[in-house]
């Protein structure tokens, strides 16, 4: 018997360290405990968003192919997140990784605060758009119902992403 595949999207950002690495390492644990990733965007520096007083992020989008439902992949991130030295100490602040759960194919949940997918405020985020859109501009919001190109276009955050 076959096991369902899902096609699932992630952003990986790092503010801290040896950025590079962080999301490097990030990918390889998720290769390794989620499913296989069958593409990777550039990565793009972003200057922090929300609380502006520390480091730019390097952010970048991945697909990756996964038979684990919506929920474990949310914890094997954040176990991930963990085992690489995430602490969560302030909304918005400095981390060495962060791991979001963008897409899940074209479901949508809405599990309160624990898990909401699509990401409930990606369409108002440029650091997250730029690199999606790269590996998945043609892709549906399963709820706003445009492509990420066109949520990108649409964008009215100020704060630009620069491919490295």
């Amino acid at each position: 018997m076959d096991l369902e595949c899902h096609t699932v999207y992630l952003l990986l950002g790092s503010n801290l360290g040896n950025k590079i690495a962080h999301l490097q390492e990030a990918m390889a644990l998720l290769a390794e405990r989620v499913g296989e990733i069958s593409a990777l965007s550039s990565i793009y520096q972003t200057a922090a968003w929300g609380k502006e007083d520390q480091p730019a992020f390097l952010n970048m989008a991945i697909k990756i192919r996964t038979s684990l439902s919506p929920l474990e992949v949310l914890e094997d991130a954040l176990a991930i997140e963990k085992l690489m030295g995430r602490v969560r100490k302030e909304h918005w602040g400095q981390r060495l990784i962060d791991i979001d759960l963008l897409l899940f194919g074209d479901e949508i949940i809405d599990e309160g605060i624990k898990l909401q997918v699509p990401h409930p405020q990606m369409q108002f985020r440029n650091f997250v758009l730029v690199p999606l859109s790269e590996i998945a501009g043609g892709v549906i919001h399963p709820v706003l119902k445009l492509s990420i190109d066109d949520l990108r276009k649409q964008c009215k955050d100020p704060l630009p992403a620069y491919k490295l």
